[in-house]
């Protein structure tokens, strides 16, 4: 099950369509808002946030510096995003333990 289409801010108008974008690579995604941002709940370990501007995810962390490793892309070229966090979510699936009684990691 989906969300419901939220209209009305340019954060979420492009989380809508990164939504859409994932669906061409046949991830199920919800955008919820609030606070002027958006967030697309990609799965288990994988959001994504927008600002109308921009796309970014958390990728990792960095043990030298201890903070966290992001990735980002301009919410123009949401196709583009959906790609790279397609590829992201299925590294995060091969790493993954499965879901208690679901056999499906995310």
């Amino acid at each position: 099950m989906t969300a419901p289409a939220m209209y009305g801010s340019a954060a979420v108008d492009a989380a809508e369509r990164l939504r859409e974008a994932l669906a061409g690579h046949e991830i199920i995604a919800d955008v919820h808002d609030g606070y002027g941002l958006a967030l697309v709940s990609v799965g288990v370990g994988l959001v994504v946030w927008s600002n109308g501007e921009r796309f970014w995810w958390h990728t990792g962390w960095n043990a030298e510096r201890r903070r966290a490793v992001y990735a980002s892309q301009e919410a123009a070229e949401p196709g583009r995003a959906a790609r790279r966090i397609a590829f992201h979510h299925a590294r995060l699936c091969e790493t993954a333990s499965p879901a208690p009684g679901t056999g499906s990691p995310l």
